[in-house]
């Protein structure tokens, strides 16, 4: 048994078939010694970590909240991919048979949470409450353990550092902030209140990360000092590189569109921001680089430890005035630090890749699906997959190794003791959550927690600031200043937040 799995076997306990074992177990476990969560942000994303912690036996979902009441206009990553896994997990194969296209809100939430619950204890129960303002949730849930939050990024730091300094523990999605102030803010609230936090970067806690850091440990291809990495992943789910809508659209029933807007500028509601494409807007979103960024830079971290970049450059595509680009070229520079050299991330999205090393065999992919990353060192190159997957080290004569076994492409288990419950909702393992879940229980902090994520973010703000301002940057990150860069780029560290929806306190 290796170390995976003996972690799975020791902190699920749900055996046999199906959800009504995994209900057998949650029943094992007394109410008390749960921890109670609230979801805030149901859409499609919001909705897969919902059905993720609802086979957790060790927790139970008491509320949800959501600025959409239920729609049916969210984005799939496969033909009936978000109605399937609600089926999986209901075991109910009618769910949603009425549903035109996928459909998530605070509605569905609530249904949804209801559902599993009343199967769960064999009797109808209906003790899931919605909410549409957070504010309204955190007043009320008075027992309250933690909350969850999946809503478009602009919202990312506002919610979490409200939950954290009303005593709630927090799991928020990638990008962690939305800008660099932000960034700190949730650091420093986090010590302040004693919140366990983790970022939902489901591959901080997978073997290939140890694989990489492992590897360049052992001196495989030297020194690193530089390294390449690129994905196309993103233009694959949403368009960048668009005008400025000039018409206002009517609201959708149930939709709170002022809410939505939050601390953003107010603008007329338009079907180009949501959902899912506020990811290209400068004021919801971090464009590809932001919002991909984070899973591949927790792995470079983890193997060559990562400051906060002490230069940044980028070039683009076409710019525009309200809008990431459809392509963009972003180059870090970190100092030296005691265990590597001075290195450079050169970082390429919207299908551009880097050059091909010479040695690489003709008969040898650059990468994985479009995307991977190069390590290159004093004596050699190591190639993976975005995440680290399938590493190979690349001698200067060609000679191409693989130490490990080549990972399979088949799915594994949400819970790999129990594989019957099917895999994963959102991408992520049982383990990545519990290991957030002990850390609200005054365990050791999560891999992707907020103090340790902060650095790979922060650099990743500053590159959206380069590709906004085409500009070489020089960041002081002790004095929380460039040094050089225009008084535009300054302004992005922190922008003005609409009122009232500044952060409380901060």
């Amino acid at each position: 048994m290796n170390r995976r799995e003996l972690l799975y076997s020791m902190s699920v306990t749900a055996a046999g078939l199906g959800l009504r074992n995994l209900c057998a177990s949650a029943e094992r476990i007394a109410a008390s010694d749960k921890l109670t969560i609230a979801c805030i942000g149901t859409g499609s994303q919001g909705l897969r970590i919902l059905l993720d912690l609802l086979r957790l036996s060790q927790v139970r979902i008491v509320s949800v909240c959501d600025v959409n009441r239920l729609s049916s206009d969210y984005l799939d990553w496969g033909p009936n991919e978000l109605r399937n896994k609600v089926r999986m997990v209901l075991e109910d194969p009618g769910w949603g048979a009425n549903n035109r296209a996928p459909t998530a809100g605070r509605d569905a939430a609530q249904s949804i949470v209801n559902a599993f619950y009343s199967k769960q204890s064999g009797k109808p129960v209906s003790g899931c409450t919605a909410y549409e303002d957070f504010r309204e949730l955190l007043a009320k849930e008075k027992d309250l353990d933690a909350v969850t939050i999946s809503t478009p990024d602009h919202w990312h730091a506002t919610i979490a550092i409200a939950a954290m300094r009303a005593g709630k523990h927090v799991y928020s999605q990638k990008p962690m902030a939305h800008n660099v102030w932000e960034c700190r803010e949730m650091v420093r609230v986090a010590a302040e209140t004693g919140r366990a936090t983790q970022v939902s970067i489901f591959n901080s806690n997978l073997p290939a990360s140890r694989q990489v850091h492992d590897l360049l440990a052992a001196g495989s291809i030297g020194p690193v000092h530089s390294i390449d990495i690129w994905t196309k992943r993103a233009s694959k789910f949403w368009l960048q590189g668009l005008a400025t809508p000039t018409k206002s659209e009517p609201v959708p029933d149930g939709l709170n569109w002022d809410m939505w807007l939050g601390p953003a500028p107010f603008r007329p509601f338009n079907r180009a921001y949501l959902p899912f494409v506020w990811r290209a807007w400068y004021d919801f979103g971090c464009g590809a680089f932001g919002d991909m960024g984070e899973y591949g830079f927790d792995t470079l971290a983890r193997a060559v430890t990562l400051q906060p970049a002490s230069g940044i450059e980028a070039s683009t595509t076409d710019r525009f005035p309200d809008c990431y680009p459809v392509a963009s070229a972003v180059h870090m520079d970190f100092d030296a630090l005691s265990a590597r050299p001075a290195l450079r991330i050169n970082w390429f999205d919207g299908g551009i890749e880097p050059a091909r090393p010479s040695e690489l065999p003709a008969t040898e992919q650059i990468g994985e699906g479009g995307e991977g990353v190069i390590y290159h060192g004093a004596h050699g190159k190591l190639l993976t997959a975005y995440m680290g997957q399938n590493p190979r080290v690349l001698s200067p004569s060609g000679k191409v190794e693989m130490p490990y076994a080549k990972q399979s492409s088949a799915e594994e288990p949400f819970m790999i003791a129990t594989p019957e419950l099917g895999g994963s909702a959102s991408g992520a393992n049982a383990e990545h959550y519990l290991e957030w879940i002990a850390a609200c229980k005054g365990g050791p902090p999560a891999r992707a927690n907020y103090a340790f994520e902060a650095p790979i973010v922060e650099t990743l703000l500053l590159g959206c600031i380069a590709v906004r301002t085409h500009e070489p940057l020089a960041w002081n990150a002790d004095g929380f200043a460039f040094t050089q860069g225009s008084a535009q780029a300054t302004a992005l560290l922190k922008p003005e937040y609409r009122s009232p929806w500044g952060i409380v306190g901060s």
